[in-house]
């Protein structure tokens, strides 16, 4: 069997400064960025998500950023199946790949794969989601319906999740057994790596960190997180749908509902975002394969970018300037 090829990655809790870092990478290594952020594919969600510029694009390439509509489903298996795609072409051209994000579960649905589950049943699901619109909370009928039969799997899953709700319920009637023992038994800890991967981990100070995310939000704010979801919501996307159960547009959709105060739905958004962060560190403090740093300025960018170029599974990878 062949080396796998090697890929870099870039994890850590929101507004820790991954995509700073990423860029400096990938300019140093020649190399294109895959996004690993479960929000930054659905189009039309660029300031909440904090989504790359049009800058930030034209310096670097990036990929899986406006995959799909806001109304559209996007698993981590059928993103992990566009990034394979996406590696596959940039090392065809020669180009070596940083994945930059913070979504745990793609980050390792691509490095060690998933179970394999049963197929979609559509009439089940369609019966999941009626009976969670009839419901008088929504959505969270289907998590406290889950908390009964699977409370590992509820204790992972975001009580508005309907799509991971309805796909844990699913495995559960259909196989009999809970989602998170069929997780188990596909242990990644003993899974072989898909990929030769070496990781980069920022986990900033607390009081620095929690600064970073207040002033994120407020540039958020500031750059028109408001009208971007009166926008979405113009386009005729129901806030009820899953793309609006993401922090920032959750609160905001909230407000535009006139069940928060603005001032409130803000808080909420910094909140939100905070324990949110804790969790990324959580799942990504699992992960062999990274390496973590409280700066940015303490990564070795010239030897990762130097090892990410030196894959001999490239096809006539590029040299920066310092290693021809």
């Amino acid at each position: 069997m062949s080396t796998p090829r090697r890929l870099l990655l870039v994890v850590g809790p929101t507004a820790a400064g991954k995509t700073a870092l990423a860029l400096r990478l990938a300019e140093a290594a020649r190399a294109e960025i895959v996004s690993a952020d479960s929000q930054q594919v659905y189009v039309g969600m660029d300031i909440g998500t904090s989504k790359a510029s049009a800058a930030e694009r034209a310096r670097v390439p990036h990929h899986l950023l406006d995959v799909v509509r806001p109304d559209q489903a996007m698993t981590a298996a059928r993103w992990a199946q566009l990034a394979d795609a996406a590696i596959e072409d940039a090392a065809a051209r020669g180009r070596p790949t940083i994945v930059c994000g913070g979504t745990g579960l793609y980050v390792r649905a691509l490095l060690y794969g998933l179970f394999d589950g049963p197929p979609a049943d559509a009439t089940l699901r369609a019966r999941l989601a009626a009976e969670a619109d009839a419901a008088p909370d929504g959505t969270a009928s289907l998590h406290a319906r889950l908390l009964t039969v699977d409370p590992a799997a509820a204790a992972r899953i975001d009580r508005n999740d309907r799509v991971r709700l309805i796909r844990a319920l699913e495995v559960h009637e259909l196989t009999g057994e809970p989602i998170s023992a069929h997780q188990e038994r596909h242990d990644y800890k003993r899974a072989p790596l898909r990929y030769q991967a070496r990781g980069v981990g920022l986990d900033p100070p607390r009081p620095e960190l929690h600064a970073r995310i207040e002033a994120r939000v407020d540039e958020m704010i500031s750059a028109g997180l408001e009208a971007e979801v009166r926008a979405l919501g113009a386009a005729g996307y129901d806030h009820a749908l899953r793309a609006f159960s993401a922090i920032g547009y959750r609160e905001m959709s909230a407000y535009l509902q006139e069940k928060l105060p603005f001032a409130e739905a803000v808080r909420s958004i910094k909140s939100a975002t905070k324990r949110y962060a804790r969790r990324q560190l959580s799942w990504f403090r699992t992960e062999p394969t990274v390496s973590w740093y409280e700066s940015a300025a303490d990564v070795d960018v010239d030897g990762l970018s130097t090892w990410l170029q030196d894959d001999p599974r490239l096809r006539n990878p590029p040299r920066s300037d310092a290693t021809r």
